[in-house]
């Protein structure tokens, strides 16, 4: 899967080291769905993958809605008051990013 992608620099008789940019240990990260993932580090992926937040107004409350460029809204509600997001919301903004 994403693992499959990455760039082998050295083959050595010890193995062989895979460079690895922020972004890749964040997509890494993100597909184990941890149950400390921070909501910082959601919008700094959905950002990644060209999406935008778009600010609803004050009435919206803790919701929160990401759209991409193609225009598919990602939504759901910004946790409070520690930043950590659910696992649900996880698999929900995995299936919806097809990783």
């Amino acid at each position: 899967m994403f693992f499959n992608k990455l760039k082998i620099v050295y083959v050595t008789i010890f193995g062989y080291f895979c460079i690895m940019t922020q972004k890749d240990k964040l997509v890494a990260r993100f597909l184990t769905i941890p149950a400390d993932f921070h909501y910082d580090e959601v919008v700094k992926l959905l950002n990644y993958y060209g999406f935008y937040e778009v600010e609803k107004g004050k009435t919206s409350g803790s919701r929160v809605r990401f759209v991409s460029k193609n225009g598919v809204p990602i939504m759901f509600h910004k946790p409070h008051p520690n930043g950590i997001l659910k696992k649900y919301q996880l698999k929900q903004i995995r299936e919806v990013l097809k990783l």
